[in-house]
């Protein structure tokens, strides 16, 4: 008898995903809970682990197809034979530990397992493969390099290639998008010296306008452009600024760092103080929930650190933050903006956060009305820190200067709330010891 295993809630809202790697293939015997496919949702790349035993009969998707919630990944089929039953038992001397829970399934992950890195990769005993064959040239269509990411695939079809007859710069010539984008550039600057160079007989030719090419929004940023659409949608923001004076501030953490022999970043004393903020107008630590016209009221401050990187604008959140130091709200969010840019956080990481803090300064520019990451109420915006002339005790002078930016959700606060919230992290930034009475 065979049995099905379905694509899982992937939570969040997530209903599809891409296949990045299979762990398995058609015919290997596999156990509870043994990871047997990586694929890539809008959050992070995730192992799914499968909730029955047995032979793998079929895969149901090959490498960088979307699958939806519902699809089926495999079948699996009853093992037969001593050897199979032995391979397929789902005993362990782990006992009964829980890890990751499939939505839908319970499964229990026994063991977490080293991530294969190798397409159709056993998890039974290590693959070893051969170095791809190196030909001199940049693009062999002997070569078979290995190709994790579906969107260095698309890149690359996308300009008239197969990424895996490049020699990958990655661990086991892994193809990397950097190695297709270095393809696409030589061949336009090819093209462009092509293009303008003189003949003996025809005046310098000048290229063509190209065509209009279209470019399908990979799973993260079409994630991204759907909750931005939402929140513009469903929530009535409103926007305040402030300038301020960080002068006192910077020397603030000029100074502890100098007794700590530690670097504190300006955001981390920032989040402190909207931190302060938040105890002070809980109702901007919330969510509304639009179903039932009701607040949600938080009791512990996660806080959401908007953060750029390769794959897009993310949001890490540090959990529990109200309840850290200075030292480990410090290293929190360096350690989930970190984790977000390499692309190793799990999805767990960008759930669950209360309030969102976007430090847009490290940019360039100087404001922004920003997003609000929905169902959160409000997001503290952190310009440029410049010098500007600025006025002290009746005297012109050149101090440090940040525009604050606060953008709020109107149905759950009025502009007073929001005004006293923005006003009092403008004070701690201008006198930061007085935080000391709040902390």
């Amino acid at each position: 008898m065979s049995e099905t295993f379905l694509l899982p809630d992937l939570g969040e809202g997530l209903t599809e995903a891409t296949v990045v790697t299979w762990l398995v293939e058609a015919g290997d015997v596999v156990t509870v809970d043994q990871p047997i496919v990586e694929v890539e949702s809008a959050k992070s790349v995730v192992q799914l682990p499968c909730p029955h035993a047995g032979r793998v009969e079929r895969l149901g998707a090959a490498i960088g197809d979307v699958i939806h919630e519902g699809d089926v990944l495999v079948e699996i089929g009853a093992a037969t034979g001593e050897t199979d039953v032995a391979e397929s038992s789902p005993a362990s001397t782990d006992g009964d530990a829980s890890g990751a829970v499939l939505i839908g399934y319970g499964t229990r992950a026994k063991t977490a397992s080293a991530r294969s890195g190798r397409r159709f990769g056993r998890t039974t005993e290590p693959v070893t493969e051969a170095a791809p064959r190196s030909t001199g040239m940049p693009l062999d269509p002997d070569r078979r390099s290995p190709v994790v990411s579906p969107l260095v695939r698309r890149l690359a079809r996308e300009n008239g290639f197969e990424a895996s007859q490049l020699l990958g710069s990655g661990a086991d010539n892994l193809v990397m998008r950097r190695d297709v984008e270095a393809v696409v550039s030589a061949r336009e600057a090819t093209a462009r010296a092509s293009d303008t160079a003189p003949t003996d007989d025809a005046p310098t030719r000048t290229s063509a306008p190209g065509a209009d090419r279209r470019e399908a929004l990979e799973p993260l940023r079409r994630a991204a452009a759907e909750h931005f659409a939402r929140s513009r949608r469903e929530i009535p923001e409103a926007t305040i600024w402030l300038d301020v004076d960080a002068t006192p501030l910077v020397a603030a953490r000029d100074e502890i760092q100098a007794a700590t022999g530690e670097r504190f970043g300006l955001t981390a004393l920032l989040a402190r103080f909207a931190i302060a903020g938040l105890v002070r107008h809980p109702v901007l630590n919330a969510s509304f929930d639009s179903e039932r016209s009701e607040i949600v009221h938080h009791d512990h401050v996660n806080l959401g650190i908007a953060a750029q990187t390769p794959r897009g604008l993310m949001v890490p959140v540090v959990r529990g933050a109200g309840e850290l130091s200075l030292r480990d709200l410090a290293h929190g969010i360096d350690g989930a903006v970190s984790a977000a840019r390499a692309a190793s956080a799990p999805a767990d990481a960008f759930r669950g956060g209360t309030f969102t803090l976007n430090n847009f300064g490290s940019l360039g520019v100087d404001g922004s009305a920003a997003i609000i990451n929905h169902p959160e109420v409000a997001i503290l915006g952190i310009g440029r820190f410049v010098e500007r002339p600025w006025v002290v005790d009746g005297t012109i002078c050149v101090r440090t200067v940040v525009e604050l930016s606060f953008v709020f959700d109107h149905r759950v606060c009025d502009g007073q709330v929001a005004a006293d919230f923005l006003t009092f992290v403008g004070r701690c930034i201008e006198r930061p010891v007085a935080l000391l009475a709040e902390i």
